[in-house]
């Protein structure tokens, strides 16, 4: 295992990964809700493909958006959980240099891919509740390919100088970050040298997507519940609403944590590491575990199927 101490000429061989630093005597403990969700998160995603892969009915714009949104938890769960894991099970802390910018590409990647399938799904059900007779004209198969094609681009791009920019910097102090996962601004901080392009860059890309998604998210769920206390029964309200309100709490739990994370690693100098770690986890761990519940198994047609394969009975 690489010294703290080490000194390196340009980066070190390889990181070391402290996990949550002040609770490591709980780290068994807190690995057994990481890894149930985990298991639930594949579990749920996985199932969530195969159903939409099987009905024929299914294959709607909504649930091409869904399949996306499953792909992208299972990488987005898959790069940080089974290494986390490690870390509390079997104190295994080191990570290559190579496969810790790697990780940090995909996780920043693919949370930029979530948020925009989640303006996606937000566009689906705004159409579909305020225009639904223009729904199947407006997102045609085209449009959605189209719409899942800048989702993925605009991931893979804008994330992209993150590993070469952390590359670049000379990391003569120490290799141990203070994290359980290879988190952006978590690894650049390491770095003996002017790190503000870094910084600044990452800065823009949040502007670049949180700005424009959660604006649009927010505009098409304020029409959509302006449009929900307009339908004629009260039925038909309350469970249009219920179904919304679960949506925005998914979206929710992702935003908020990601939010803390990115304003504590620049402001929050007085709040406790743990906790600082703690919440980071949750936009990894929580919204991959509940999407496949809050936008698969409360659909009633994907619960319609799921029921059908357990008792094998045709509706």
């Amino acid at each position: 295992m690489l010294l703290a101490s080490a000194s390196f000429p340009v980066s070190p061989p390889a990181f070391i990964l402290l996990g949550i630093p002040g609770l490591e005597v709980a780290h068994v403990w807190i690995s057994i809700p990481f890894c149930a969700m985990y298991a639930i998160a594949v579990l749920g995603n996985i199932t969530i493909l195969l159903i939409v892969r099987m009905e024929h009915s299914l294959h709607a714009p909504m649930y091409y958006f869904l399949c996306m949104l499953a792909v992208i938890d299972l990488v987005l769960s898959t790069v940080t959980v089974p290494k986390m894991l490690s870390i509390f099970w079997f104190n295994s802390r080191e990570i290559k240099f190579s496969a810790c910018l790697t990780q940090l590409y995909f996780i920043h990647c693919f949370a930029v891919m979530e948020s925009g399938i989640f303006v996606a799904l937000a566009l689906d059900r705004y159409v579909a509740i305020c225009d639904p007779l223009r729904h199947s004209t407006t997102l045609r198969d085209t449009v959605v390919a189209k719409i899942g094609l800048a989702v993925l681009l605009r991931g893979g791009l804008l994330i992209l100088p993150f590993p070469f920019l952390a590359r670049r910097w000379p990391y003569c102090r120490t290799n141990v970050i203070t994290h359980t996962y290879c988190e952006h601004l978590a690894v650049v901080k390491l770095a003996c040298a002017d790190i503000r392009s870094s910084s600044y860059y990452g800065l823009l890309v949040t502007f670049l997507v949180n700005g424009p998604d959660v604006s649009f998210i927010t505009f098409s769920y304020t029409q959509i519940l302006r449009a929900i206390f307009s339908l004629p029964t009260k039925n038909a309200r309350l469970k249009t609403f219920g179904t919304c309100s679960s949506h925005l709490c998914v979206i929710l739990a992702f935003y908020i944590p990601s939010l803390f994370s990115f304003l504590t690693h620049r402001f929050g100098h007085n709040v406790p590491l743990y906790f600082h770690i703690i919440i980071a986890n949750m936009y990894l761990l929580v919204p991959p575990m509940l999407n496949p519940i809050i936008y698969g198994v409360r659909t009633k047609q994907i619960r319609d199927r799921l029921l059908q394969l357990f008792t094998h009975k045709e509706t």
